[in-house]
């Protein structure tokens, strides 16, 4: 007996789909991100769906990216579906899969308008806007960014930090995500840390090259003073235009971000499937580490 849609079967996505995951994200606009899905497909759990054989394009069909963090908590990203073949029920067949996958842990995605209608149909409720900024960031004035925040020392992160980020991102966060984070220091260009004079960590924040901006996340902090002292150096002279994605509850962070000169180009919707509320503590996470990795 058939299934009732007759649709390829779901298969996992490897390391050597990149290709073919690229020419997807690219057909919808997202540009060619090899340096994120490189990161995704060998972080994350991947599932695609192929063309059938009399399919003229042939390629993916669609992908999606599950990304566990110790199984307590799952981030949903690079949800696509071939526009020759969308409305056809592709996309609700995937995320069936990747909640069913989830084994009852929450998840959580960022959501555009038009990818939205479908997660509230799986149930997934909206937490909150994001607005993505981006532009050639100016240095605020001399002594701005050290000011108010407690005096904190920024410099390049070290091995020896690593286990220091962990646990304070374990606390931020509210799931652990040592799988990704211990590949930070090999993805990005720029990753820095942010200690009080008595040496206590006040902080993290990375940038990362992505096609045509020099995206910064995560970025985690005390509060918003240690996150701007971050920031600065983060998004200063870099080799493309910074792009920064903030929450509609960090306004004062996005003002200044805009009078740095960075735009708004761009809105999604926090969506989490499974639980009431993001997990750990959201005032002190001011960037994802992306959109598709929460």
């Amino acid at each position: 007996m058939t299934s009732r849609d007759d649709h390829p079967p779901i298969r996992p996505l490897t390391p050597a789909d990149l290709s073919a995951c690229l020419d997807l994200a690219d057909e919808h606009g997202w540009g060619r991100e090899e340096h994120k899905w490189r990161l995704l497909l060998a972080s994350g759990t991947g599932y695609g769906v192929d063309a059938p054989e009399d399919d003229p394009v042939g390629g993916l069909l669609a992908s999606v990216i599950r990304t566990s963090y110790a199984e307590r908590w799952h981030a949903v990203g690079m949800m696509l579906v071939a526009g020759r073949h969308q409305r056809r029920g592709l996309g609700l067949r995937l995320m069936r899969r990747v909640i069913e996958d989830a084994a009852g842990a929450p998840l959580l995605l960022t959501a555009t308008d038009q990818g939205r209608p479908l997660y509230e149909r799986l149930g997934f409720k909206a937490v909150g806007g994001i607005t993505t900024l981006r532009g050639t960031f100016a240095a605020p004035p001399a002594g701005e960014d050290g000011e108010d925040a407690g005096g904190v020392a920024v410099r390049p992160a070290r091995a020896a930090d690593l286990p220091e980020i962990l646990a304070y991102d374990l606390t931020a966060f509210g799931a652990d995500r040592t799988e990704l984070l211990a590949r930070l220091p090999r993805f990005a260009d720029r990753l820095l840390v942010a200690r009080t004079p008595d040496g206590r960590l006040a902080g993290f924040g990375a940038s990362w090259p992505n096609v045509s901006t020099t995206s910064i996340g995560p970025l985690v902090a005390d509060d918003a003073s240690v996150a701007r002292a971050l920031l600065t150096p983060l998004a200063l002279d870099t080799p493309t235009p910074a792009r920064f994605d903030v929450g509609d509850d960090q306004p004062e962070l996005a003002r200044w971000l805009a009078a740095r000169g960075l735009k708004e180009t761009g809105r999604t919707e926090l969506m989490i499937h499974g639980a009431p509320a993001p997990p750990g503590t959201p005032a002190r996470r001011f960037a994802p580490f992306s959109m598709a990795h929460g």
